[in-house]
C-alpha cells in the first residue's frame, strides 16, 4: 500500500503510472463477523456497543467485474447505518449479503462470513473493469451509497425505484471503511477540489439523502418563502437540510436538544432554534401515550416564532418519538417527509389531523445518481458546506461509532483510512481560502 499512498500524496502522479502500481493481494478494513451476529442479544439498543462488533480485519482484494472501479480510500466517514450494523439491527446485514450473493456469479463475491461497512469514501481511482470509459485511474473521487442493477424497467425513471436497489456498504460488501473499495463506476463523482480527504468524504451519504428529501421533486419539493421544521438541525442529516433551506430561500425552523447545538444553527444563518430540551417537550406521557397537549404546545411555539405561520414541511427522521407532533403541526396541505426514523420504525399519529387537513406524507430514501450528482455539485461549488465535527484513525473506528451511536457528536464524525493525518487533498486554496470558516464551523464543537 505504500507506493499507492506515495502516489497520490504526490499530487501529479499520471494515469499511466497508476495503472503500472502492484494492487496488494489483501488490505485493511472495517469489518463485523458473521460468527458474533447474536452477541448482544437480549440487551437493550443502547446497551450495544459499537468498540466490541467492529473489528479491523486484512481482507482479501475482490475481483473487479465489469462496470467497476477498485478506489483507493483515504478517508470515510460514519453514517447510521454503520451503526445499525455494528449492533445486528433491525437484523443482521449478512441477510442482505445473503440474498445478495444469490443474484448472480458476481455478487456471490459479497457473500462472506465478514461484512467490510462504510457507505461514504473520499479517494482515487486504481483500477476500473471492463466497459468503464467515463473514469480512469488516477481520478480524485467520492462515491455515493446507490447501488444499482437496472436490469428492471421499473428503475429507468427515478434508479431509487430498481428492484434491485441496494445501499453500498451496507447492504452490499467492500464498503468505504477500508483501505481500498469496490464500488460500482455510476458511483463515483468528482472530489471537491477545496476540501481535503476527510472533509470530501463527509458530506455524500447525507447530504445526498437531505438534497432528495427536501429539494428533489422525488421529496418535499421545497419552494421559496416555505417554512421548514427540521429535527435534529445540527445532526447529520438535519445540518444539510438547514443549509438546504436557507440557500433556497426557505426558513428553516431548527429543533435542537442543547445551547451548543443552537449556537451551530444560528451559526449556520438560522434566525428561528428550538431547544426542545430547555423548553421541556415530551410528546410520550409513558411508552404507549402521546401527549397531544405537547404537540399542541409545540404549535403555538412554531407560530411564535414565524408570525402566526404553521410549517409546509417536516423534514422527518427521528421517527417514532416525532412523528406525531410532526403530523399535528404541519399547516393544512403541508408534506411531512420522512426517512431514517432512528428513535423506533413503528410511527403512531392522529390520521384525522392528515386525512381532515389534506396533508401528505412521503417516503425519501437516499438519492438516485442525479440527485447526488446535484447535491455534490453544490459542495464543489462551495454553496453548501462540510459539517465535520472531529475525525478518528481507523484503529479507533468503534470510538467513532459509539460517539454517533450515543448521539455524542455533532454534524459528520470522520474516519482517516489511508490519508496519514488530516488536512491532506487540498486542491484548489483559493476557493477554500473563501469558505474556511464555514468548511471549520462544526469542527470540535
Amino acid at each position: 500500500m505504500k507506493e499507492i499512498l506515495d502516489a497520490i500524496l504526490a499530487g501529479d502522479t499520471p494515469q499511466e503510472a497508476y495503472e503500472a502500481l502492484p494492487l496488494p493481494e489483501s488490505y485493511r478494513a472495517v469489518t463485523i463477523r458473521k460468527d458474533e451476529e447474536t452477541m448482544f442479544d437480549g440487551l437493550d439498543s443502547r446497551d450495544k456497543d459499537p468498540r466490541s462488533s467492529l473489528h479491523i480485519d486484512d481482507v482479501a482484494l475482490p475481483e473487479l467485474g465489469p462496470g467497476e472501479a477498485l478506489v483507493a480510500v483515504m478517508a470515510s466517514a460514519i453514517n447510521y447505518n454503520t451503526v445499525w450494523s455494528s449492533i445486528f439491527e433491525p437484523v443482521s446485514t449478512f441477510r442482505f449479503l445473503e440474498r445478495y450473493g444469490r443474484t448472480s456469479p458476481l455478487t456471490k463475491r459479497h457473500d462472506l462470513p465478514y461484512h467490510v461497512l462504510g457507505s461514504d469514501l473520499a479517494g482515487v481511482v486504481l483500477r476500473t473493469g471492463p466497459g468503464v470509459h467515463a473514469w480512469k485511474a488516477g481520478d480524485e473521487v467520492v462515491a455515493h451509497c446507490l447501488s444499482v442493477e437496472l436490469e428492471s424497467a421499473d428503475g429507468h425513471n427515478d434508479t431509487m425505484l430498481d428492484p434491485e436497489q441496494r445501499i453500498w456498504g451496507f447492504e452490499t460488501n467492500f464498503g468505504g471503511l477500508a483501505d481500498i473499495a469496490l464500488v460500482k463506476t455510476n458511483q463515483l463523482m468528482p472530489k471537491p477540489k477545496h476540501l481535503s480527504w476527510e472533509e470530501a468524504a463527509s458530506p455524500g451519504l447525507v447530504n445526498s439523502t437531505a438534497y432528495r428529501q427536501l429539494v428533489s421533486r422525488n421529496g418535499a419539493g421545497m419552494k421559496q418563502g416555505d417554512n421548514v421544521l427540521v429535527w435534529g438541525a445540527s445532526g447529520g442529516l438535519g445540518s444539510y437540510a438547514t443549509q438546504f433551506a436557507l440557500n433556497g430561500g426557505a426558513t428553516p425552523i431548527c429543533v435542537v436538544s442543547s445551547p451548543d447545538k443552537a449556537a451551530i444553527c444560528k451559526d449556520m444563518g438560522a434566525d428561528l432554534v428550538i431547544d426542545r430540551k430547555a423548553e421541556g417537550f415530551r410528546f410520550w406521557k409513558d411508552e404507549h401515550t402521546q401527549d397531544q397537549r405537547e404537540w399542541n404546545r409545540f404549535g403555538k411555539l412554531i407560530r411564535e416564532l414565524t408570525g402566526g405561520e404553521d410549517v409546509d414541511i417536516v423534514f422527518e427522521h427521528p421517527g417514532r418519538e416525532t412523528f406525531g407532533a410532526s403530523v399535528y403541526v404541519t399547516r393544512k396541505g403541508g408534506t411531512i417527509v420522512t426517512c431514517a426514523s432512528t428513535s423506533g420504525f413503528v410511527h403512531e399519529y392522529d390520521n384525522r389531523y392528515l386525512w381532515m387537513n389534506l396533508k401528505r406524507i412521503i417516503g425519501s430514501h437516499f438519492a438516485n445518481y442525479r440527485e447526488a450528482w446535484e447535491a455534490n455539485r453544490l459542495i464543489a461549488q462551495g454553496k453548501i458546506h462540510p459539517t465535520l465535527s472531529r475525525t478518528y484513525p481507523m484503529a479507533e473506528v468503534g470510538q467513532a461509532a459509539y460517539d454517533v451511536h450515543r448521539n455524542l457528536h455533532q454534524g459528520k464524525v470522520g474516519v482517516l483510512c489511508l490519508a496519514p493525518e488530516e488536512g491532506l487533498g487540498v486542491r484548489d486554496p483559493e476557493l477554500r481560502a473563501r469558505h474556511v470558516g464555514e468548511i471549520n464551523r462544526f469542527r470540535n464543537v
